[in-house]
């Protein structure tokens, strides 16, 4: 009886400690912990964000020629080179606003795609047109509503980049977004990577993504499958990309925001990260990951920011930081700032450096085949953590000529009418719809090509 009695306490004793064991360990755990072990980015390879911060603002004006929230140093855009700037009405709301600009100073066909708006239902509905596994795309699991505005961005606009891309073969597809529109962006850039064909067989390297605080939109083995072509920004504790709480439940819940974040913390928490790495269904940031550090622990006031870089498989933003800035370090206002600062200390480091042209050419290559053997690397450790529907990097063409013209064939191979009807206009809905399948059961199942 005695025992009994004594029970109660020694349990509440144990839940105490593992409160508190909790507590010391979340307040304890920093932005700066995420990419500490991560190498330093160039800047070189991260000269284009700031200024596709700008352009994805610009999407918010009504007029360029005539702006009304312009910041100190403008957008950058010629409006004599827009293409095309489309709103809610031309969306229908299915799709957020985005502006197509010719960027002949950089050599860039940019698609801008704005994020979301709270005061627009159509955004949520983007959002919450989703479950936890309800769309599998190329073996893995992506979200549903982002991926179909995905298409209906490039049913409007396929053509136009189409004849862009084959009037400046030297110019590069470069598709970016901030919060929703990062997601769209992401799965935009993913639809494009399967069917370059469409875009007149284009190769892979003249398309890139530039997600700016990126929505968690795709399971783990595509988030590392396409990390030659997608680029994901995150300013410090920006909580979007590391809370796997469904977008749907995050945007249903922004009244209290704050005690949901700290409810999935508590909850991520107790899981394993291998656990984590075993759910096909857990949405991750895509790409490649850009890390902005600039506040320390237990420090007062911002310093001189810091861009790390990574393919992470294991450790991919899996903690909530428990921070005041969380939601801030989200704006893109934020992030362009802070990324301007910190692409103007790169270029003093290098210009205090002196390096001759020549030398910054070999820079460049040896970074593009560092980059190449990362995301080898990366690919090769998914298959090792057996995160589910991962290969090694011997099925995909992104490390050598050779391996590239099979992937493109094969992509072309198992792409329905891509012979008979890439002449004509197809619709990317359908398109998208045709990758699919059923199996015995009925369930829609990923159509493999035979190389695979």
């Amino acid at each position: 009886m005695s025992v009994l009695c004594g029970l109660p306490p020694l349990l509440e004793c144990v839940y105490c400690v593992a409160c508190a064991r909790w507590a010391w360990k979340r307040c304890l755990h920093s932005a700066g912990h995420d990419s500490e072990n991560w190498s330093v980015a160039t800047a070189e390879e991260f000269e284009p964000v700031p200024r596709l911060c700008r352009y994805i603002l610009g999407v918010y004006e009504d007029d360029l020629r005539q702006p009304q929230r312009e910041p100190p140093e403008g957008y950058g855009i010629n409006p004599d080179c827009l293409i095309v700037k489309k709103n809610y009405p031309d969306t229908g709301g299915r799709a957020p606003p985005y502006l197509l600009y010719l960027d002949h100073d950089h050599a860039d066909i940019v698609l801008a795609i704005r994020g979301l708006n709270l005061a627009k239902e159509s955004d949520y509905a983007v959002l919450l047109d989703n479950k936890l596994g309800k769309r599998k795309f190329d073996g893995g699991y992506v979200h549903n509503g982002l991926l179909k505005a995905a298409g209906l961005v490039l049913n409007a606009e396929c053509e136009i980049m189409k004849q862009l891309l084959e009037k400046y073969p030297n110019y590069i597809l470069t598709i970016t977004g901030h919060s929703l529109g990062s997601g769209v962006a992401a799965l935009l850039t993913m639809v494009i990577a399967q069917n370059l064909d469409r875009l007149g067989n284009i190769d892979r390297k003249r398309i890139r993504c530039f997600a700016i605080a990126p929505a968690r939109c795709m399971s783990l083995n595509l988030a590392v499958r396409y990390a030659d072509v997608i680029n994901s920004i995150v300013l410090q504790d920006d909580f979007l990309p590391r809370t796997a709480t469904p977008l749907e439940d995050i945007f249903k819940s922004l009244l209290c925001l704050p005690c949901l974040l700290c409810l999935r913390c508590m909850r991520d928490t107790c899981i394993s990260e291998e656990k984590m790495l075993k759910d096909p269904r857990r949405l991750y940031a895509p790409g490649r990951l850009y890390h902005i550090v600039e506040r320390k622990p237990f420090r007062c006031g911002r310093f001189p920011p810091v861009v790390k870089t990574a393919v992470p498989v294991d450790g991919r933003f899996e903690h909530i930081v428990l921070s005041c800035n969380a939601t801030s370090d989200h704006a893109i206002i934020w992030i362009e700032r802070e990324a301007r600062r910190a692409l103007e200390l790169m270029q003093e480091r290098d210009h205090v450096m002196e390096i001759p042209a020549k030398q910054k050419m070999e820079r460049q290559q040896t970074l593009t085949r560092e980059h190449n053997e990362e995301h080898k690397a990366a690919l090769q450790r998914a298959v090792t953590l057996a995160v589910p529907h991962a290969f090694s990097p011997s099925h995909y063409g992104t490390f050598d000529e050779l391996d590239e013209e099979q992937s493109d064939t094969s992509v072309r191979d198992s792409s329905p009418g891509s012979s008979s009807r890439s002449k004509t206009k197809d619709n990317w809905d359908e398109l998208i719809e045709r990758l699919y399948e059923k199996d015995e059961s009925g369930h829609k199942i990923l159509k493999r090509s035979t190389s695979q």
